[in-house]
């Protein structure tokens, strides 16, 4: 839909016209229900006005009524591309409120899951910022190793997509033979195909004609819009919450912090690429780590929040009493405020938590990412063509679930 508009010029000039096209929400190339307003003269955008809201759910005011183990499914529909990075952010928040101290093993457990789930991010957004420019075949090939991803999921929580993986304390139950041999598999294989979609991808003539020079943001202004992430390191500000306020023993790892230098969407695609071999590096050093602790350990002795086993409830009556007082919310959560930042695939996920002692949180505020780079998306895309838009959509990875929550 569309409709001309008339720009008043001085008199004596030949009256120009523009045209108001709307890109979106329905729309294949805006990757979700979202919508923006372009005013064009020709192909060129003259200004452009986002909206959100298409798909709003209040997760925060429903999370505000549900005990504080129920509201991991919430966590799952905001950047639902990585939600296991959800989940854990969501665990480690409420276990800093309580003081809870995990093992190193849930430790290095959950890092492996959070970095599967940033490489299975980041190749959705690559693999799609292909299919923007016209090059199908790259995310059709990489799309192989997310399925996997998917298999790990599953055979570690039984889900693939929306995972509720884990629990307050740690995870629900240890990691099977088959998920570590899974793990293995894709740590064999991966490389060798991200190898390949880099040589498909990076030098390819058309694809950085397309992606370069286009989109992009200076250090200084990604830092006044409140950018993080692969977003913000692309412009050369090397930010990451797994180094500024390291969390799951992520200070025992080694990696580095790719960076680019003009913060435009090939910028983008390098720096996302870069970061998915650092999360291979990281799987295998933690999986390195894990072979020195004890394989029975996978979650926290916290009895007061962490679910009994089936077979101790039906036995003893301590175990009984527990499981009765968390699953009716009625174990003691303490008061208090914080804030608790994890570095999701998209950037700085972040919980602002308020408890006033009660079953359910008296305030809660996630911190979504997208939400701030969707503010950013007029001035990037002015002055751009129409499909120079498309393409600054796939690089910024925005994600409806994380705008509308």
């Amino acid at each position: 839909m569309s409709e001309q508009q008339h720009i008043n010029l001085p008199e004596g000039s030949i009256e120009k016209q523009t045209t108001t096209l709307n890109l979106g929400p329905t729309h294949p190339a805006t990757h979700g229900v979202f919508q923006n307003i372009l005013e064009i003269d020709g192909e060129r955008i003259v200004s452009a006005e986002s909206t959100v809201g298409y798909i709003h759910r209040a997760f925060e005011k429903i999370a505000e009524r549900r005990p504080f183990y129920q509201i991991t499914p919430l966590t799952d529909r905001l950047n639902y591309c990585s939600a296991p990075i959800n989940n854990i952010g969501w665990h480690l928040t409420v276990e800093k409120l309580l003081g809870i101290e995990t093992p190193k093993r849930v430790d290095y457990l959950r890092v492996i899951i959070m970095e599967l789930a940033r490489i299975a991010d980041h190749l959705i957004c690559n693999g799609v910022m292909g299919v923007d420019s016209g090059a199908f075949t790259g995310f059709l090939y990489i799309m192989k190793y997310r399925e996997l991803i998917y298999e790990i999921y599953e055979e570690v929580c039984g889900s693939r997509l929306t995972t509720n993986i884990g629990r307050v304390g740690g995870f629900e139950r240890n990691f099977t033979p088959a998920a570590f041999q899974k793990i293995e598999q894709f740590l064999d294989e991966y490389p060798k195909a991200l190898k390949e979609f880099e040589t498909l991808m990076t030098r390819n003539r058309i694809f950085m004609e397309r992606t370069q020079k286009v989109g992009g943001i200076s250090a200084e202004r990604a830092m006044n819009y409140g950018f993080t992430g692969p977003n913000l390191r692309a412009s050369g500000v090397d930010y990451d919450v797994r180094v500024a306020s390291p969390y799951s023993s992520y200070q025992d790892f080694e990696f580095a912090i790719p960076v680019g230098t003009t913060g435009d969407c090939y910028d983008r695609f390098l720096v996302r690429n870069e970061e998915m071999w650092q999360s291979v590096s990281i799987i295998r050093q933690a999986m390195d780590k894990l072979k020195g602790l004890p394989p029975e350990v996978y979650h926290a002795d916290v009895p007061a929040y962490y679910l009994p086993e089936k077979s101790d409830v039906y036995t003893k009556m301590e175990a009984l009493i527990y499981h009765f007082k968390i699953v009716m919310g009625e174990a003691d959560i303490l008061p208090g405020e914080l804030y608790n930042p994890v570095e999701g695939a998209n950037g700085e996920l972040g919980y602002y938590l308020i408890s006033d002692g009660g079953r359910s949180p008296y305030r809660l505020h996630f911190r979504r990412p997208c939400f701030i780079y969707y503010q950013a998306y007029p001035e990037l895309v002015k002055g751009a063509m129409i499909s120079d838009a498309i393409i600054c959509l796939s690089s910024l990875n925005l994600i409806a679930g994380e705008l509308d929550a």
